[in-house]
């Protein structure tokens, strides 16, 4: 139980709210029941349905008499979760969001309280609880369009907050792209797709690949990368690459691969994508991978591959190729 569910928990025992039927966005686990859960993250959607939660990746509907959201690191996100909270609400409907402070959880409340006016806070383990009844106030126009796919880039693509750079190319996939060859052929897949920019850029310039398959972890890219990449060669997978295995066998794999869970940096998360592109390639096929450059991966490389070499390193990333 995270700490922000803690001080949730706190603030139902003091009857800050009383158990109906209620949903929440980013959920974890509560100690309420009744609640219908949200939540895009593959790992986090399958540890709620083992434990026998109503999960789904997108809530739908409205009209409920509680709302919870569980509040991240980024502000975008929040917005967009509050907007979308707010609609799920019937009238007079409650609204409690928590937060953990060193993800600016109090910054943040004072941005609802100033949209909406809040009922009431309170201040439990590291972290902010605050909550409001639905009245004739509605979010703010910016938040709401947070809530939907958004132009991004040259205006060509679309994203949404909660997606890895969701508002640019990143500037390692940027260099990825610019040193993968126009020849790549067969059977591909782009681990992380995130909205699709890698993707795209392949199917755009390699004919001779018959599938794409797209895999990531978090809905809100799949939901984007099937608007950004209509091309009938692409397929797309909700998947979580460190539990489950990968649909197919490849002659090519790409990949960025996240290394951060939280606030903190962890290379076991770029390392399990390649033991996880290694188990997924054919004898022969080839790996791309783009990553930070101080992250220690070329001993796993060395480890899971024939062989390997760098094709770019700009003292921030660095662009390598191995063959299985």
């Amino acid at each position: 139980m995270s700490q922000a569910v803690r001080a949730l928990a706190h603030a139902f025992e003091a009857g800050a709210f009383a158990a109906k039927r209620a949903f929440c966005l980013r959920a974890e686990q509560l100690p309420f029941k009744d609640v219908d859960a949200e939540q895009s993250f593959r790992p986090d959607y399958l540890r709620l349905e083992q434990m026998g939660w109503p999960v789904v990746p997108r809530l739908e509907g409205g009209a409920y008499e509680l709302g919870f959201v569980l509040l991240t690191k980024h502000k975008e996100e929040n917005f967009a979760n509050i907007a979308r909270a707010w609609a799920l609400l019937g009238a007079g409907g409650r609204l409690v969001s928590a937060g953990a402070n060193d993800d600016g959880a109090a910054s943040f409340e004072k941005h609802v309280g100033k949209a909406f006016g809040l009922a009431d806070h309170l201040s439990k383990y590291h972290c902010r609880v605050f909550w409001f009844d639905k009245g004739e106030r509605a979010p703010p126009a910016y938040w709401s369009r947070l809530a939907t796919l958004q132009p991004v880039g040259d205006g060509s693509w679309q994203s949404q907050p909660g997606i890895f750079s969701w508002d640019r190319v990143d500037d390692g996939s940027a260099l990825l792209a610019a040193h993968l060859p126009d020849d790549l052929a067969g059977t591909v897949a782009d681990f992380g797709c995130g909205w699709g920019y890698l993707a795209r850029r392949l199917l755009d310039r390699c004919p001779g690949i018959t599938r794409l398959d797209m895999i990531d972890a978090e809905h809100r890219a799949i939901e984007a990368a099937q608007v950004n990449v209509p091309d009938p060669r692409a397929a797309f997978h909700w998947l979580d690459l460190l539990a489950e295995p990968a649909p197919s066998t490849y002659d090519v794999i790409v990949c960025n691969p996240p290394f951060h869970a939280g606030r903190a940096a962890q290379p076991a998360l770029g390392q399990g994508f390649i033991e996880a592109a290694a188990r997924a390639l054919r004898p022969g096929g080839l790996f791309y991978m783009v990553a930070n450059r101080g992250l220690p991966y070329e001993p796993l490389l060395k480890e899971h591959f024939a062989s390997f070499e760098t094709l770019a390193d700009n003292n921030k990333f660095r662009v390598s190729r191995a063959i299985r």
